[in-house]
């Protein structure tokens, strides 16, 4: 099938981790990414080994597991570091496949032919068909074909989807919903990712735009949002969120510990400071963590009306807060929701932290390369 890339093909001089340069082809003339980087995926189908990468705004993982699932090796993270520009990103994350590779191949034997290919995960929106980034600011990139780039410096077949999307998957396939048919994961980080498994199925939507759960209103005239909207549930639970709205009732009076934790210097609160806080028991780090779990609440219950799904997963650091986050949560979400739908719902955390962006990524490709069924 010919696919024509949004602004080019990457053509690599010196692939590997030794980094490559690229001379792009314009859009016109385009280019047919399956004759040059799938021909090979039908051979690949009996390699031994899928690799996959998590590129977020912050860290890049990456890592190697059995085509049949199971413990992920060669896992390493480095930072994004964006603001080097695209080229070092992915000379970067070329460089990681690499070391991944070698040392698998050092751990287990065999040959490069035993490497199906990668899945990638990346922040969106995406092109799924094109594998191109349309547009994502923490990484300041427009229009960039990276699954392509990718592939064309590794001589391997490569998928791209939405990191939320992949996280899910992964949570779905290897983690806490390897025993239901629906989920939906939400990512608590620098924002709130979200991603939706329908009967197995990633959904994507029509337009590869589904799962923006933070950007799900909550309050139509609520703070404002990085998106430009107001209300939305990333604008109120999200890490600097909640670090805000700690800051914020300490600056209107509030007696807390956090200050002195950061030195009075408040702009140094964390949502990793205010759950240090809540496991020694300071009680407006406890109001502020039961404030985010009904704002989540409103989230979760919202998605349990439209979806009905049998499990909602939540990952990221919030999570560590315990029964401080999850029983607050769960009982707004028993005040919202529509009761049938409520007592048919799991509420947990994520069981893969660190790893469910690479199982899942891996998994898409599993899934849409290689034909295999992952249950």
């Amino acid at each position: 099938m010919g696919v024509t890339a949004a602004i080019g093909v990457a053509v690599p001089v010196s692939p590997g981790c030794g980094g490559f340069g690229f001379v792009m082809i314009p859009r016109e003339i385009g280019f047919h990414y399956r004759e040059l980087n799938m021909a090979g995926a039908g051979d690949s189908a009996t390699g031994k080994w899928l690799i996959g990468v998590d590129l977020g705004g912050t860290n890049i993982v990456v890592g190697v597991l059995p085509v049949s699932g199971g413990d992920v090796l060669a896992l390493r993270t480095l930072p994004t570091e964006a603001y080097r520009g695209a080229k070092f990103v992915v000379d970067r994350i070329v460089s990681m496949i690499e070391d991944s590779i070698a040392e698998v191949l050092g751990m287990h034997g065999g040959t490069r032919a035993d490497f199906a290919g990668v899945g990638i995960g990346s922040p969106g929106p995406l092109d799924r068909a094109t594998g191109t980034v349309i547009n994502t600011p923490n990484l300041g990139w427009r229009n960039f074909p990276l699954r392509d780039l990718i592939s064309n410096a590794i001589g391997l077949p490569a998928t791209l989807d939405n990191d939320a999307n992949c996280a899910t998957f992964g949570e779905w396939w290897l983690g806490a919903g390897r025993n239901v048919d629906t989920l939906v994961g939400l990512t608590l980080g620098t924002g709130i990712g979200g991603g939706i498994v329908l009967n197995g199925e990633i959904f994507h939507g029509v337009s590869d735009a589904a799962g923006e759960i933070g950007h799900m209103t909550i309050d139509s005239t609520g703070r404002k949002c990085k998106c430009g909207n107001y209300g939305c549930l990333e604008a109120y639970a999200s890490g600097p969120a909640i670090a805000a709205r700690a800051v914020e009732g300490i600056e209107a009076g509030a007696e807390s510990m956090l200050s002195d934790m950061v030195g009075g210097r408040l702009s140094e609160i964390t949502a990793a400071t205010v759950y240090e806080a809540v496991v020694l028991g300071d009680l407006y780090a406890n109001e502020v963590m039961r404030e985010t779990a009904k704002f989540l609440g409103a989230g979760v219950a919202n998605i349990i009306n439209v979806l009905n799904p049998a499990m909602v997963v939540i990952a990221g650091g919030v999570t560590r807060a315990g029964d401080h986050l999850f029983v607050p949560l769960r009982a707004e979400v028993r005040r919202r929701a529509f009761r049938s739908a409520e007592e048919a719902c799991q509420i947990v955390p994520a069981q893969l932290p660190g790893k469910a962006g690479v199982i899942g990524a891996a998994a898409v490709f599993k899934k849409e390369v290689l034909g295999h069924s992952l249950r």
